[in-house]
C-alpha cells in the first residue's frame, strides 16, 4: 500500500498545533486565559512586540477555542485602549476565522467533527444542505451570540466560495466585535465602580 505523502502544509499545520498545544499548556499554568491582569503582564514582556502576540492569541483562539472569546475581547479594550483594542480584536478574529475555514476546507468533516462539540454539529449540521447556507452564515455572523468559530469550520465543508466567505467575515465581524469589546468593557467598567467604593 501506497504511503500518504506529507504535504507541506500538514507539516506546517502539525507544527503550528505542537506550538499551540505548549501554549496552552504554559498559559494554563499561569492562568493566561481566566485572567486579564495575567495577560497584560504576560504581553508585558514582549514590548513593542505585545501588538502582534495579542493579535496572534486572538487568532488561535478561533481556531482552538482556549479563551472564552468574550474575555479576548474584553482584554483587548482595558490593555490596549477602545480603539486599538477593537482593531486588534478585529484583526485576530478574523484571520483565526479564515485559517478555520482553510483548515476545514482541507481536512474535511472528519476533521471537523474532532475538533468541535458533537452539540453544535447536531444543531447545525442541517445547515450543511441548506441552498441558504450563505444567508443563514451571513446572519450567524452579524450576531454577537452564534457559535461563530464553530460555523467557520463548518462553511469550509460547504460550497461557499472562499472569496464570499472572507467577505462576510470581513463586513460581519466589526459588529459582534465592537458588540463584546464596547458592551463588556462598559459592564466592566460600571461593576469597578461599584465594588471599589464598596470596599473602602
Amino acid at each position: 500500500m501506497e504511503k500518504r505523502r506529507i504535504s507541506g502544509l500538514d507539516s506546517i499545520t502539525v507544527f503550528g498545533l505542537i506550538l499551540t498545544i505548549a501554549f496552552i499548556f504554559y498559559g494554563y499554568k499561569s492562568k493566561l486565559f481566566v485572567s486579564t491582569e495575567a495577560l497584560q503582564n504576560f504581553l508585558g514582556r514582549f514590548g513593542i512586540w505585545a501588538d502582534i502576540i495579542f493579535i496572534l492569541i486572538q487568532a488561535v483562539q478561533v481556531i482552538i477555542p482556549i479563551i472564552p472569546g468574550a474575555l479576548g475581547c474584553l482584554a483587548g479594550v482595558i490593555i490596549f485602549g477602545a480603539v486599538k483594542g477593537f482593531l486588534y480584536n478585529y484583526i485576530g478574529i478574523c484571520l483565526g476565522s479564515i485559517i478555520a475555514f482553510l483548515l476545514s476546507r482541507r481536512y474535511g468533516l472528519p476533521f471537523v467533527g474532532k475538533i468541535t462539540k458533537p452539540a453544535l454539529m447536531q444543531k447545525y449540521g442541517s445547515w450543511l444542505n441548506s441552498e441558504r447556507f450563505d444567508r443563514w452564515f451571513a446572519i450567524a455572523i452579524f450576531l454577537p451570540v452564534a457559535p461563530d468559530d464553530f460555523l467557520c469550520y463548518l462553511a469550509g465543508i460547504t460550497k461557499i466560495s472562499a472569496r464570499k466567505f472572507v467577505t462576510i467575515i470581513l463586513t460581519g465581524k466589526p459588529f459582534a466585535i465592537a458588540a463584546y469589546s464596547m458592551g463588556l468593557n462598559l459592564v466592566f467598567t460600571r461593576l469597578i465602580d461599584t465594588v471599589i467604593p464598596m470596599m473602602k
